[in-house]
């Protein structure tokens, strides 16, 4: 039988062509964000994003397809080193009602001509929440980010 005491996590790593500083700040400003989260999608959907990066300060995103299939986020900001680290407890509720929090700690690195960003989140409640955190949510993001990086240099 598995510890269940013990914190799932995910770690994920992606280079950004773009230097640390572009790659901080488009991952933290709300304007930009709004352009980032829905830069893939091939029909625009609800993004609603507030911003106060400050330690104890909130980022809320509210986003999805339609208003009967949102997702809310809240991250409290508990660590932020610009360009080099950003550290957030983040509660998060699907639009089926499941509320979730996790830690999340993202460095972003000089590498070459771009920036390797590595994510590390806590705290999952079972593996394929985990899972889809990697494959959906984390790899959709990355790409969202770096499609918008590229197209703003």
């Amino acid at each position: 039988m598995a510890d269940t005491t013990t914190p799932l996590e995910l770690r994920i790593s992606r280079v950004i062509p773009a230097s640390p500083d572009e790659v901080f700040d488009a991952y933290t400003d709300a304007e930009k964000q709004k352009i980032w989260f829905s830069i893939l999608d091939e029909r625009p959907g609800i993004v609603e994003i507030e911003v106060d990066l400050r330690i104890g300060g909130t980022q809320t995103a509210v986003w999805g397809p339609d208003v009967d299939t949102l997702f809310r986020e809240t991250q409290t900001f508990l660590e932020i080193d610009r360009p080099r680290r950003l550290v957030t407890e983040s509660t998060g509720t699907s639009p089926d009602g499941m509320t979730m929090t996790t830690r999340i700690a993202i460095d972003f690195a000089a590498e070459g001509d771009g920036t390797r960003m590595t994510i590390v989140q806590t705290g999952f409640p079972m593996p394929e929440i985990r899972d889809f955190f990697v494959d959906e949510v984390w790899n959709g993001a990355l790409a969202r980010l770096t499609a918008y990086v590229q197209q703003n240099r």
